[in-house]
């Protein structure tokens, strides 16, 4: 059996339902886009600040009062430190595990749904050459007409085709930028993350170096006088 005629059946459908998934995707990349933006929205801190104001908290035995503070904030670097405060009690490298798993996490809720942006600016451009291929088959099977105005209609058929293409093209460029762009947030956010985990470390490695307990030590209870 034969299967050109049911493939050319489906081709002369034109590109008129590519157009329209085109369309469709379009909004989803442009949902994706804004849903991520308000996502990365505070999701970084002046570090600098931060890290001194940590060392100032450990200089003057205030960390209590640094968590209290940020414990409400949204910045990724500063949840990542106070992970790592949360652990001091048990040693550096406990507050150090902790932090690593805090920004795992936080890694893989910030890539969430860029996997969307990413597929759509490498494989959207595709699925307009392909409506554009479909919209020129139609536009050459209308040349067996001998209607007065076929040479019109072929040539209509024709820009409509090079339209998909186009809007494809329309469609994949920003989706690629904004997958670029946010991907290039993420690592200036987790790099600020590794900033403040090290500047937490650093201040447990010297005070477990100079013999100085994480919290001060409770006093023994006296025994009561007979």
């Amino acid at each position: 059996m034969d299967p050109t005629p049911y493939f050319l059946d489906f081709a002369l459908l034109g590109a008129s339902w590519v157009l329209i998934l085109l369309i469709v995707l379009s909004i989803v990349s442009v949902g994706v886009m804004i849903e991520r933006a308000m996502w990365f929205s505070g999701r970084d801190t002046d570090t600098d600040r931060f890290t001194k104001e940590l060392r100032s908290a450990f200089l003057h035995d205030e960390i209590d009062r640094v968590e209290a503070k940020y414990k409400t904030s949204t910045a990724i670097p500063i949840q990542v430190a106070l992970k790592g405060l949360a652990e001091r009690d048990r040693g550096a490298d406990a507050a150090a595990e902790a932090m690593q798993a805090e920004k795992v996490r936080w890694r893989r809720t910030a890539e969430r749904n860029l996997i969307i942006l990413g597929t759509l600016g490498n494989n959207v451009p595709f699925v307009g050459l392909f409506g554009t291929v479909l919209g020129v088959i139609k536009a050459f099977d209308d040349l067996k007409t001998s209607k007065p105005d076929s040479q019109s209609l072929v040539m209509a058929g024709i820009a409509e085709a090079l339209v998909a293409t186009a809007i494809g093209l329309l469609v994949a460029i920003p989706a690629v930028a904004a997958y670029n762009y946010f991907n290039r947030r993420l690592r200036v956010v987790l790099g600020g993350a590794d900033e403040c985990a090290h500047a937490v470390l650093a201040q447990l490695h010297g005070r477990a170096h100079a013999g100085v307990p994480a919290k001060p030590a409770a006093e023994p209870a006296t025994e009561a006088q007979g």
